[in-house]
């Protein structure tokens, strides 16, 4: 189990055990224990997953694309020597581009049930941001948009699936007390793969087959379908509220991962007239197969990983990634082009013998995707919160 402490040279020994202090994240020493927290507050929670350790450190690193075009600054809370809060704060200047809003982001929030600590970690990062001219503060984000989003505040009694978070159930009420209210509510949705769409959605589906050709991706044209991929991405979500594409070595990055974790028939692309229109993208769990790891892959966490990737198999998957272009959206023959990608991979998951799909995360107010999965049996049962705050001039 990672250790929580901080070196000597930042905190004194002779402190007072129960003063708080808030440190500037700088260094690997202070970054180890910045990732390694979560161990401490989550040690008697069952549904908590450890992260692998490695992973978080690429995605803080200098080699995460994100960090070409944002600013960061991570704290952590303590008492005395031991760790109990932290924090982060980032400014997208992609986000700024978008939409001039003036608005700043944190995120990586995790603390002790102390009302002092999250107002120590907030004053902190809305002053940074307040000093780089943001006059509103919105979150979480680990990092961004693209990544995971949002404070869980419902849903506390399962483990999150792949690129979903987890949190105390205090959290949410710590968060509201410090000024923050609700910007949008983001839910997951659980799907059994054994589906059976409604009848008039069946009819849709055989009407349009001679207009409409779902294929899997193609392992031998990779580059290809990954840029149509984004391509729909980017125009099916481009209106979507808080939207931000990614940048082309953002979406490499995700390709590296699309090729090494996911076959081809767990990625579908739906052409209509022989021009791509929709897509989708299913995940295996990997949340589920490094349970147990403790957030290690040496000397032996990486061989387990690799047995259940390649000769076990998930029993659960998320699909992260799907979309209709917007020309389709709000039209029958878009309602038809998502059961139509929806429809094969639950197939494949079944002959894999998966027993649950996420589906998620789906704004609260997109009712027509919401009636879409809803129609094929799916259930919400996490939801996440996005909060916001102005910042007022000091």
């Amino acid at each position: 189990m990672p250790g929580y402490s901080v070196s000597d040279n930042v905190l004194n020994k002779n402190q007072n055990l129960g003063q708080l202090r808030i440190v500037p994240v700088a260094g690997s020493r202070l970054l180890r224990s910045f990732i390694d927290l979560p161990w401490s507050l989550y040690a008697d929670d069952p549904c908590w997953i450890p992260p692998l350790i490695f992973e978080r450190k690429w995605h803080l690193s200098p080699k995460n694309p994100y960090f070409e075009h944002a600013e960061f600054q991570a704290w952590i809370a303590c008492r005395g020597e031991r760790v109990v809060g932290r924090i982060s704060a980032q400014i997208d200047q992609l986000h700024l581009q978008r939409y001039h809003d003036a608005t700043g982001f944190f995120g990586f929030l995790e603390a002790e049930d102390n009302a002092e600590t999250f107002q120590a970690l907030f004053d902190v990062a809305e002053g940074w941001l307040r000093e780089k001219g943001m006059r509103r503060i919105r979150g979480p984000f680990t990092l961004s948009i693209n990544d995971e989003c949002g404070l869980l505040v419902e849903g506390f009694d399962s483990p999150p699936p792949i690129m979903l978070g987890h949190a105390l159930p205090y959290y949410g009420l710590r968060v509201e007390e410090q000024g923050f209210l609700k910007e949008q509510d983001l839910l997951a949705y659980r799907v059994h793969p054994d589906i059976s769409p409604p009848k008039h959605l069946e009819i849709l589906t055989r009407r349009a087959a001679g207009r409409v050709k779902v294929r899997a991706m193609r392992r031998d044209h990779f580059k290809e379908d990954l840029e149509i991929i984004r391509d729909i991405f980017e125009d099916a979500w481009s209106e979507n509220w808080g939207f931000i594409p990614f940048t082309p070595a953002e979406f490499t990055e995700l390709g590296k991962n699309l090729k090494n974790l996911v076959n081809a028939e767990s990625v579908r692309i739906a052409e209509v007239d022989g021009e791509p229109a929709a897509m989708i993208v299913m995940f295996p769990n990997i949340n589920e197969m490094i349970k147990d790891l403790d957030g290690r892959l040496f000397p032996f966490g990486w061989l387990k990983l690799l047995w259940r990737l390649k000769v076990v198999g998930a029993k659960s998957t998320r699909i992260p990634l799907m979309g209709v272009r917007r020309r389709y959206q709000g039209s029958r023959l878009g309602a038809t082009l998502a059961l139509m990608v929806i429809a094969p991979l639950h197939e494949n998951a079944r002959k894999q013998g998966i027993n649950e799909v996420d589906m998620s995360w789906i704004l609260e107010q997109n009712q027509g995707m919401r009636k879409i999965i809803e129609s094929v049996g799916g259930v919400p049962y996490k939801r996440y919160r996005i909060y916001q705050k102005e910042l007022e001039a000091e």
